[in-house]
Protein backbone atom coordinates (compact mmCIF):
# COMPACT_ATOMS: atom_id res chain seq x y z
CA UNK A 1 0.00 0.00 0.00
CA UNK A 2 1.43 3.36 -1.08
CA UNK A 3 -0.70 6.30 0.03
CA UNK A 4 -0.13 9.85 1.22
CA UNK A 5 -1.51 9.27 4.71
CA UNK A 6 -0.41 9.26 8.34
CA UNK A 7 -1.91 6.62 10.62
CA UNK A 8 -4.66 4.74 8.73
CA UNK A 9 -7.01 5.15 11.69
CA UNK A 10 -6.69 8.95 11.38
CA UNK A 11 -7.29 9.12 7.64
CA UNK A 12 -10.96 10.14 7.62
CA UNK A 13 -10.71 12.71 10.41
CA UNK A 14 -7.60 14.31 8.93
CA UNK A 15 -9.26 14.43 5.51
CA UNK A 16 -12.30 16.18 6.99
CA UNK A 17 -10.11 18.63 8.89
CA UNK A 18 -8.32 19.52 5.66
CA UNK A 19 -11.56 20.09 3.76
CA UNK A 20 -12.99 22.32 6.50
CA UNK A 21 -9.77 24.34 6.66
CA UNK A 22 -9.74 24.76 2.89
CA UNK A 23 -13.41 25.77 2.53
CA UNK A 24 -14.55 27.59 5.71
CA UNK A 25 -16.76 29.89 3.63
CA UNK A 26 -18.82 26.95 2.40
CA UNK A 27 -18.75 24.20 5.05
CA UNK A 28 -18.77 23.89 8.83
CA UNK A 29 -18.74 21.07 11.35
CA UNK A 30 -21.37 20.49 14.00
CA UNK A 31 -20.77 19.28 17.54
CA UNK A 32 -19.94 15.97 15.86
CA UNK A 33 -16.88 16.54 13.62
CA UNK A 34 -18.17 13.96 11.15
CA UNK A 35 -21.50 15.78 10.70
CA UNK A 36 -20.82 18.57 8.20
CA UNK A 37 -23.33 21.18 7.00
CA UNK A 38 -23.47 24.19 4.71
CA UNK A 39 -21.79 27.24 6.20
CA UNK A 40 -25.15 29.06 6.14
CA UNK A 41 -27.12 26.20 7.72
CA UNK A 42 -29.82 26.06 8.84
CA UNK A 43 -31.62 27.84 6.02
CA UNK A 44 -34.94 28.79 7.56
CA UNK A 45 -38.07 27.77 5.68
CA UNK A 46 -36.22 25.52 3.21
CA UNK A 47 -36.44 21.73 3.00
CA UNK A 48 -33.11 20.41 4.26
CA UNK A 49 -31.49 17.65 2.24
CA UNK A 50 -29.28 15.28 4.23
CA UNK A 51 -26.99 12.63 2.82
CA UNK A 52 -24.14 10.44 3.94
CA UNK A 53 -22.20 7.24 3.60
CA UNK A 54 -18.73 5.84 3.81
CA UNK A 55 -15.62 7.83 2.93
CA UNK A 56 -13.58 6.97 -0.12
CA UNK A 57 -16.00 8.22 -2.77
CA UNK A 58 -15.33 11.97 -3.04
CA UNK A 59 -17.04 14.01 -4.26
CA UNK A 60 -19.84 11.68 -3.08
CA UNK A 61 -21.10 12.35 -0.44
CA UNK A 62 -19.53 15.35 1.24
CA UNK A 63 -18.70 17.04 -2.03
CA UNK A 64 -22.34 17.79 -2.76
CA UNK A 65 -23.05 19.85 0.34
CA UNK A 66 -23.65 23.39 -0.80
CA UNK A 67 -26.13 25.87 -2.24
CA UNK A 68 -28.52 24.22 -4.65
CA UNK A 69 -27.39 20.78 -3.47
CA UNK A 70 -27.47 19.05 -0.07
CA UNK A 71 -27.54 20.84 3.28
CA UNK A 72 -25.65 18.33 5.42
CA UNK A 73 -23.80 15.05 5.44
CA UNK A 74 -22.85 12.28 7.85
CA UNK A 75 -19.41 10.84 7.10
CA UNK A 76 -18.44 7.25 7.91
CA UNK A 77 -15.14 5.41 7.81
CA UNK A 78 -13.89 4.27 4.42
CA UNK A 79 -16.63 2.20 2.76
CA UNK A 80 -18.53 2.09 6.09
CA UNK A 81 -21.83 3.62 7.11
CA UNK A 82 -21.87 6.65 9.41
CA UNK A 83 -23.54 6.21 12.76
CA UNK A 84 -27.17 7.08 13.44
CA UNK A 85 -25.97 9.63 16.00
CA UNK A 86 -23.84 11.43 13.41
CA UNK A 87 -26.74 11.58 10.98
CA UNK A 88 -29.00 12.89 13.72
CA UNK A 89 -26.49 15.67 14.52
CA UNK A 90 -26.35 16.66 10.84
CA UNK A 91 -30.15 16.61 10.66
CA UNK A 92 -30.68 18.90 13.63
CA UNK A 93 -27.96 21.30 12.45
CA UNK A 94 -29.45 21.59 8.94
CA UNK A 95 -33.18 21.51 9.80
CA UNK A 96 -34.75 24.87 8.95
CA UNK A 97 -38.35 24.15 9.90
CA UNK A 98 -39.63 22.76 6.58
CA UNK A 99 -38.73 19.10 7.09
CA UNK A 100 -35.84 16.99 5.85
CA UNK A 101 -35.16 14.66 2.97
CA UNK A 102 -32.70 11.83 3.55
CA UNK A 103 -31.10 11.17 0.16
CA UNK A 104 -28.41 8.52 -0.15
CA UNK A 105 -27.39 5.27 -1.86
CA UNK A 106 -29.25 2.02 -1.40
CA UNK A 107 -26.90 0.14 0.95
CA UNK A 108 -28.12 -1.93 3.89
CA UNK A 109 -25.93 -0.40 6.61
CA UNK A 110 -26.81 3.14 5.58
CA UNK A 111 -30.53 2.32 5.48
CA UNK A 112 -30.46 0.90 9.00
CA UNK A 113 -28.56 3.82 10.55
CA UNK A 114 -30.41 6.54 8.65
CA UNK A 115 -33.77 5.04 9.62
CA UNK A 116 -32.66 5.18 13.26
CA UNK A 117 -31.59 8.82 12.82
CA UNK A 118 -34.98 9.61 11.29
CA UNK A 119 -36.73 8.10 14.28
CA UNK A 120 -34.56 10.20 16.61
CA UNK A 121 -35.42 13.33 14.61
CA UNK A 122 -39.14 12.49 14.71
CA UNK A 123 -38.94 12.40 18.50
CA UNK A 124 -37.74 16.01 18.27
CA UNK A 125 -40.69 16.95 16.07
CA UNK A 126 -38.75 16.97 12.79
CA UNK A 127 -40.42 15.35 9.79
CA UNK A 128 -38.05 13.19 7.73
CA UNK A 129 -38.74 11.50 4.40
CA UNK A 130 -36.30 9.18 2.58
CA UNK A 131 -35.45 8.59 -1.07
CA UNK A 132 -32.87 5.92 -1.89
CA UNK A 133 -30.81 6.26 -5.06
CA UNK A 134 -30.77 2.93 -6.91
CA UNK A 135 -29.31 3.47 -10.39
CA UNK A 136 -26.81 0.60 -10.84
CA UNK A 137 -28.20 -1.50 -13.70
CA UNK A 138 -25.81 -4.36 -12.91
CA UNK A 139 -27.19 -5.01 -9.44
CA UNK A 140 -30.84 -5.83 -10.25
CA UNK A 141 -33.18 -5.91 -13.26
CA UNK A 142 -35.54 -3.03 -14.08
CA UNK A 143 -38.49 -4.99 -12.70
CA UNK A 144 -36.96 -4.77 -9.23
CA UNK A 145 -34.92 -1.59 -9.69
CA UNK A 146 -35.57 -0.49 -6.10
CA UNK A 147 -33.09 -3.21 -5.03
CA UNK A 148 -30.25 -1.66 -7.01
CA UNK A 149 -27.16 -0.04 -5.54
CA UNK A 150 -26.72 3.70 -5.69
CA UNK A 151 -23.67 4.76 -7.71
CA UNK A 152 -22.80 7.85 -9.76
CA UNK A 153 -26.47 8.64 -10.39
CA UNK A 154 -26.40 10.10 -6.89
CA UNK A 155 -25.07 13.25 -8.56
CA UNK A 156 -28.30 13.79 -10.49
CA UNK A 157 -30.42 13.24 -7.39
CA UNK A 158 -28.43 15.83 -5.42
CA UNK A 159 -28.49 18.33 -8.26
CA UNK A 160 -32.20 18.19 -8.99
CA UNK A 161 -33.50 17.68 -5.45
CA UNK A 162 -31.24 20.50 -4.29
CA UNK A 163 -32.54 22.87 -6.96
CA UNK A 164 -36.13 21.99 -6.10
CA UNK A 165 -35.57 22.68 -2.41
CA UNK A 166 -33.69 25.91 -3.18
CA UNK A 167 -36.73 27.16 -5.12
CA UNK A 168 -38.81 26.81 -1.97
CA UNK A 169 -40.78 23.67 -2.79
CA UNK A 170 -42.35 21.83 0.12
CA UNK A 171 -41.12 18.44 1.33
CA UNK A 172 -43.74 16.43 -0.54
CA UNK A 173 -42.79 18.07 -3.83
CA UNK A 174 -39.06 17.60 -3.23
CA UNK A 175 -39.70 13.91 -2.55
CA UNK A 176 -41.78 13.59 -5.71
CA UNK A 177 -39.20 15.15 -7.99
CA UNK A 178 -36.38 13.16 -6.41
CA UNK A 179 -38.24 9.90 -6.91
CA UNK A 180 -38.69 10.81 -10.57
CA UNK A 181 -34.96 11.44 -10.96
CA UNK A 182 -34.10 8.08 -9.41
CA UNK A 183 -36.60 6.22 -11.60
CA UNK A 184 -35.22 7.93 -14.73
CA UNK A 185 -31.51 7.25 -14.06
CA UNK A 186 -29.55 4.23 -15.27
CA UNK A 187 -25.83 3.61 -14.65
CA UNK A 188 -23.28 0.97 -15.58
CA UNK A 189 -19.57 0.88 -14.81
CA UNK A 190 -16.33 -0.85 -15.73
CA UNK A 191 -13.44 -1.54 -13.36
CA UNK A 192 -9.83 -2.03 -14.48
CA UNK A 193 -8.02 -2.22 -11.14
CA UNK A 194 -8.84 -2.43 -7.42
CA UNK A 195 -8.39 0.12 -4.67
CA UNK A 196 -6.92 -0.31 -1.19
CA UNK A 197 -8.79 0.68 1.98
CA UNK A 198 -6.20 2.26 4.32
CA UNK A 199 -7.24 0.24 7.38
CA UNK A 200 -7.10 -3.01 5.40
CA UNK A 201 -3.85 -2.38 3.57
CA UNK A 202 -4.64 -4.85 0.79
CA UNK A 203 -6.58 -4.48 -2.50
CA UNK A 204 -10.36 -4.88 -2.35
CA UNK A 205 -10.26 -7.49 -5.15
CA UNK A 206 -7.88 -8.96 -7.72
CA UNK A 207 -8.09 -8.63 -11.48
CA UNK A 208 -5.64 -9.53 -14.21
CA UNK A 209 -3.42 -6.88 -15.78
CA UNK A 210 -5.18 -7.48 -19.12
CA UNK A 211 -8.71 -7.82 -17.73
CA UNK A 212 -11.74 -5.59 -17.07
CA UNK A 213 -14.97 -6.18 -15.18
CA UNK A 214 -18.28 -4.73 -16.37
CA UNK A 215 -20.80 -3.87 -13.68
CA UNK A 216 -18.51 -3.98 -10.65
CA UNK A 217 -19.77 -1.93 -7.71
CA UNK A 218 -17.94 1.00 -6.15
CA UNK A 219 -16.90 -1.15 -3.18
CA UNK A 220 -15.68 -4.01 -5.36
CA UNK A 221 -19.01 -5.85 -5.54
CA UNK A 222 -19.08 -8.47 -8.29
CA UNK A 223 -20.05 -7.33 -11.77
CA UNK A 224 -21.82 -9.08 -14.63
CA UNK A 225 -18.90 -9.78 -16.99
CA UNK A 226 -15.15 -10.23 -16.60
CA UNK A 227 -12.98 -10.58 -19.67
CA UNK A 228 -10.04 -9.23 -21.62
CA UNK A 229 -9.61 -5.46 -21.70
CA UNK A 230 -11.35 -4.05 -24.78
CA UNK A 231 -10.84 -0.80 -26.74
CA UNK A 232 -12.59 2.31 -25.44
CA UNK A 233 -15.27 2.24 -28.15
CA UNK A 234 -16.23 -1.34 -27.28
CA UNK A 235 -16.44 -0.45 -23.59
CA UNK A 236 -18.60 2.58 -24.40
CA UNK A 237 -20.90 0.37 -26.46
CA UNK A 238 -21.30 -2.09 -23.57
CA UNK A 239 -22.09 0.65 -21.05
CA UNK A 240 -24.45 2.51 -23.37
CA UNK A 241 -26.33 -0.65 -24.35
CA UNK A 242 -26.90 -1.56 -20.71
CA UNK A 243 -28.30 1.88 -19.91
CA UNK A 244 -30.40 2.16 -23.08
CA UNK A 245 -31.82 -1.33 -22.65
CA UNK A 246 -32.81 -0.48 -19.09
CA UNK A 247 -35.46 2.11 -19.87
CA UNK A 248 -37.26 3.35 -22.97
CA UNK A 249 -35.03 6.10 -24.37
CA UNK A 250 -35.85 6.63 -28.05
CA UNK A 251 -35.44 9.14 -30.86
CA UNK A 252 -36.23 12.74 -29.84
CA UNK A 253 -35.98 11.91 -26.14
CA UNK A 254 -33.75 14.24 -24.14
CA UNK A 255 -31.08 12.98 -21.76
CA UNK A 256 -28.21 14.13 -19.62
CA UNK A 257 -25.02 12.09 -19.86
CA UNK A 258 -22.54 11.55 -17.03
CA UNK A 259 -19.19 9.89 -17.79
CA UNK A 260 -17.63 9.40 -14.39
CA UNK A 261 -14.10 8.44 -13.40
CA UNK A 262 -13.68 6.03 -10.47
CA UNK A 263 -10.54 7.66 -9.06
CA UNK A 264 -7.51 6.71 -11.16
CA UNK A 265 -8.69 7.21 -14.73
CA UNK A 266 -7.21 10.18 -16.61
CA UNK A 267 -9.70 12.79 -17.76
CA UNK A 268 -8.45 12.29 -21.31
CA UNK A 269 -9.67 8.69 -21.26
CA UNK A 270 -13.09 9.77 -20.00
CA UNK A 271 -13.45 12.09 -22.98
CA UNK A 272 -12.53 9.24 -25.32
CA UNK A 273 -15.43 7.31 -23.80
CA UNK A 274 -17.76 10.31 -24.02
CA UNK A 275 -16.92 10.74 -27.72
CA UNK A 276 -18.28 7.27 -28.49
CA UNK A 277 -21.29 7.58 -26.15
CA UNK A 278 -22.22 10.85 -27.87
CA UNK A 279 -21.99 9.11 -31.25
CA UNK A 280 -24.18 6.19 -30.10
CA UNK A 281 -26.89 8.44 -28.69
CA UNK A 282 -27.04 10.96 -31.51
CA UNK A 283 -27.10 8.20 -34.13
CA UNK A 284 -30.39 7.08 -32.53
CA UNK A 285 -31.83 10.60 -32.61
CA UNK A 286 -31.50 11.02 -28.83
CA UNK A 287 -30.89 14.62 -27.79
CA UNK A 288 -28.12 15.29 -25.26
CA UNK A 289 -29.24 18.28 -23.23
CA UNK A 290 -26.26 18.48 -20.87
CA UNK A 291 -23.10 16.38 -20.45
CA UNK A 292 -20.88 15.97 -17.40
CA UNK A 293 -17.43 14.38 -17.72
CA UNK A 294 -15.07 13.98 -14.76
CA UNK A 295 -14.91 12.51 -11.27
CA UNK A 296 -18.35 12.69 -9.66
CA UNK A 297 -18.41 9.44 -7.61
CA UNK A 298 -15.12 7.63 -7.02
CA UNK A 299 -13.76 4.57 -5.26
CA UNK A 300 -10.43 5.76 -3.87
CA UNK A 301 -7.81 4.92 -6.52
CA UNK A 302 -9.84 2.38 -8.48
CA UNK A 303 -9.24 2.61 -12.23
CA UNK A 304 -12.34 2.54 -14.36
CA UNK A 305 -15.36 4.58 -15.31
CA UNK A 306 -19.14 4.59 -15.32
CA UNK A 307 -21.86 5.90 -17.59
CA UNK A 308 -25.12 7.34 -16.28
CA UNK A 309 -28.08 8.42 -18.40
CA UNK A 310 -30.88 10.57 -16.99
CA UNK A 311 -34.03 10.72 -19.10
CA UNK A 312 -35.33 14.29 -18.98
CA UNK A 313 -38.57 16.21 -19.26
CA UNK A 314 -39.18 19.97 -19.05
CA UNK A 315 -39.39 19.94 -15.25
CA UNK A 316 -36.16 18.00 -14.81
CA UNK A 317 -34.34 20.17 -17.36
CA UNK A 318 -35.26 23.36 -15.50
CA UNK A 319 -33.94 21.99 -12.23
CA UNK A 320 -30.86 20.37 -13.76
CA UNK A 321 -29.90 23.71 -15.31
CA UNK A 322 -30.29 25.68 -12.06
CA UNK A 323 -27.14 27.10 -10.44
CA UNK A 324 -25.37 25.21 -7.68
CA UNK A 325 -22.14 25.56 -5.75
CA UNK A 326 -20.07 23.40 -3.42
CA UNK A 327 -16.31 23.07 -2.97
CA UNK A 328 -16.37 20.17 -5.45
CA UNK A 329 -19.03 21.23 -7.96
CA UNK A 330 -20.16 24.53 -9.41
CA UNK A 331 -22.69 25.36 -12.11
CA UNK A 332 -23.73 28.88 -13.04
Amino acid sequence: MKKIINAPADFVDEMLAGILLAHPDQLKATSDPRAIVRADAPVQGKVAILTGGGSGHLPVFLGYVGKGLADGVAVGNVFSSPSAETMFEATMAAHGGAGCLYLYGNYQGDVMNFDMAGEMAAMEGVRVETVLVADDVASAPRETWQRRRGVAGLFYAYKIAGACAEEGADLDDVVRITQKVVANTSSMGVALSPCTVPMAGVPTFTIGEDEMEIGMGIHGEAGVHRGKLEPADAIAERLAKACLDDQPIVSDDRVSVLVNGLGATPLEELYVLYRKVHQILTSRGIQIHRAYVGEYATSLEMAGASLSLLKLDDELIRLLDAPAKSPFFEQQ
